[in-house]
């Protein structure tokens, strides 16, 4: 499902030096696999991820999502990969404040043309627990409530694979433990792939298996 190949990222400083943030980082993981990145601040968790994604290009290195070679795409071929067979979750939440937890839900569906988004997103908001929360805008949620409407929106599209970058960072710890198991529950249903960044190594523990970064490079993967 995902294999990163040696993938390196470095940065130009305003010195002229490069900086880098990834070194050599390997793995592969199987369909249906749970996978946990973990490591201090700075060792590259969501450099990584976003690589992993397509979000952005690798220095040197390759992915391959799904059997697709990223690398080989430009921006808008990857973007299209990413609609098709990608679903994200994000510590910040990223929903669109000017519109309600259904339509935020709708949006990747609507860009996909289908048909059915509306009775779709509806179906994923029941799941997470949002049947009376449809209408409400961002704000007028808690943050708990938000993560669930992205939960919502990520399994929407029926992903093949699910990246989430510390879902449970700005949750309070009974909120934070709904979401996590809201999360594996759902991907288990679902048979996604998970690839999970976290500093709670509680949370880590509870993927199939664990890759710890330091400096940027692969401090073990087990």
């Amino acid at each position: 499902m995902l294999t990163a190949t040696n993938l390196t990222k470095q940065y130009r400083t305003a010195n002229g030096t490069n900086l880098t943030v990834l070194d050599h980082v390997s793995f592969e993981l199987t369909s249906g696999e749970t996978f946990a990145i973990v490591g201090p601040s700075g060792s590259g968790k969501t450099t990584l991820l976003g690589l992993c994604a397509g979000l952005d290009r690798a220095t040197s290195g390759s992915v391959s999502l799904n059997g697709i070679a990223l690398d080989a795409l430009s921006e808008d071929e990857r973007a299209a990969v990413r609609n098709r067979h990608v679903g994200f979750v994000f510590q910040n939440f990223q929903l669109i404040p000017t519109l309600t937890a259904l339509e935020n839900v709708m949006v990747p569906l609507e860009l996909r043309g289908d048909s059915s988004a509306e009775s779709s997103a509806r179906k994923w908001l029941d799941k997470v627990g949002l049947a009376d929360r449809m209408d409400h805008y961002p704000t007028q949620l808690s943050g708990g409530e938000q993560q669930r409407v992205c939960i919502a929106r990520a399994f929407s599209n029926n992903p093949q694979i699910l990246f989430a970058d510390e879902p449970t960072g700005n949750l309070d710890a009974e909120n934070a433990a709904g979401i996590v198991d809201l999360i594996f529950d759902l991907n288990r249903t679902a048979g996604t792939t998970l690839v999970l960044v976290t500093h709670d190594l509680e949370l880590a523990g509870r993927t199939n298996r664990v890759l710890r970064l330091k400096g940027g490079k692969v401090e073990s993967l087990q």
